[in-house]
């Protein structure tokens, strides 16, 4: 081949690989449109993630109202704390527990559950992500039936 005819292709596929790189203005525009998708997307994320903490307050209530329920079967009344389903602080020889697996767990925020009982009756409640009693929306109580 041609010596003139070399040089020609070697300037032309040079001049091809040096156009291949992305402009600023192209990689601007992409970071752009990710940044929109993020501002959607994310308070959605948000969102679920507070009612499946909700969701798992309440499992976590249900199951410790079930452990109540057979304790108050097996004693004949509800105890005066929560610690009283994992060891027996009545001293009563009809305690048949731990009614716990575990030890009493945490709400999802770390929280203790408020447990307040009279023997008879008992109410067990947590706070919510704000810790504190009372609130409305995302930080108002959790229990079944409020």
């Amino acid at each position: 081949m041609n010596r003139k005819v070399l040089a020609n292709l070697k300037l032309e596929s040079h001049s091809r690989f040096s156009q291949q790189g992305f402009t600023l203005i192209e990689i601007l525009v992409v970071m752009a449109i990710i940044a929109m998708l993020a501002v959607m997307v994310a308070p959605n994320i948000f969102n679920q993630q507070a009612g499946a903490q909700r969701d798992a307050a309440l499992s976590q209530i249900s199951s410790l109202e079930a452990a109540l329920d057979t304790y108050r079967l097996d004693v004949g009344e509800y105890p005066d704390s929560l610690a009283g389903l994992i060891e027996n602080d009545s001293g009563r020889a009809a305690w048949n527990g731990p009614y716990l697996r575990r030890d009493v767990p945490m709400d999802p925020w770390q929280n203790d559950y408020v447990y307040e009982s009279n023997g008879r009756e008992f109410s067990l409640i947590s706070y919510g992500p704000d810790g504190e009693q009372g609130g409305e929306g995302d930080d108002a109580d959790i229990g079944l039936g409020l």
